[in-house]
């Protein structure tokens, strides 16, 4: 057999291949480890600069606020017509007290302004009120406010004299109301009480016996609500408050005389209570109601 059959029976070695994309596992490693680092470092990059922006746009804001009240100043300079630190050579008086420099500056706009309105403001007020009278001055504002308050008193007091009643009543000592008192004694009572009081049908009103009471309110209670059963009517439908009220104090005040012809006495005695000067009737009599 020839040694090239020989040589053919004999196993063939193969090669293995360890690549991985044509690179040692070594040499591929270390690039994915080289990409990985490089996109943190991206990553990074990435963050610092939103931070960056972020601090550009807060400074953008400030700026402008800053802008703002640089308008706001110049605006206030304006009004006020300052004058530019440069020029302060230009209005020094030469006048220096302690180190404060009298300036030649301009009074403000708004100032002047506001004089002037102050000025035309006092012209028409002066022609108005002192040269046309075409307004009415203090005092007679005032005049007419104190006739529209006696106007106003003057209602509120008839409005509350016609709510006096038998608890409210007061004894009325001013002649006025003694004489309506007097008036409606003599239309209304002197049929049954005489003329003077000395009674006839009804009870003798001069004496101090009374039937049902002597006080200035029970006078004031009978004249309203009247006694039915003996005969005497009720007076509240025919004579407001007021001058049921003046006719009790008109009987209250005719007791002492002695009249013509004098009815016996009814009822019991009444001893008038000590009272305020101020609310006394006039005569020295006893405050008695009707009888």
């Amino acid at each position: 057999m020839s040694s090239v059959a020989f040589a053919a029976d004999e196993p063939v070695a193969v090669a293995v291949n360890n690549t991985i994309s044509g690179l040692s596992p070594t040499a591929f490693y270390s690039l994915i480890t080289v990409v990985g680092v490089e996109l943190l470092v991206l990553l990074w990059l990435l963050y610092h600069l939103k931070s960056l922006l972020a601090k550009e746009t807060v400074t953008a804001a400030v700026e402008t606020e800053e802008v703002k009240e640089s308008l706001f100043a110049k605006w206030w300079s304006k009004a006020n017509n300052f004058r530019p630190v440069q020029e302060e050579a230009n209005i020094d008086l030469g006048h220096d007290y302690d180190g404060i420099r009298e300036l030649d500056n301009r009074l403000p706009p708004w100032w002047l302004y506001g004089f002037y309105i102050c000025i035309i403001f006092a012209c028409i007020y002066l022609w108005r009120y002192h040269v046309t009278h075409t307004a009415p001055s203090s005092l007679e504002e005032l005049a007419a406010v104190m006739k529209k308050a006696e106007a106003e008193k003057e209602d509120y007091l008839k409005k509350a004299a016609n709510n006096v009643n038998e608890n409210t009543v007061t004894y009325l000592s001013d002649a006025s109301a003694l004489d309506a008192g007097k008036k409606i004694f003599v239309t209304a009572c002197a049929a049954c009480h005489a003329a003077d009081g000395g009674g006839t049908v009804g009870p003798n009103l001069v004496d101090e016996y009374w039937l049902h009471g002597g006080s200035i309110s029970d006078v004031f209670k009978s004249i309203k609500y009247g006694w039915p059963e003996k005969g005497m009517k009720s007076w509240k439908d025919d004579y407001s408050p007021v001058q049921i009220a003046q006719l009790a104090s008109y009987i209250k005040s005719i007791k002492g005389p002695k009249p013509a012809t004098a009815k016996e006495p009814q009822g019991e005695v009444y001893q008038e209570q000590v009272v305020a000067d101020s609310v006394k009737p006039t005569a020295p009599v006893t405050k008695a109601g009707l009888k």
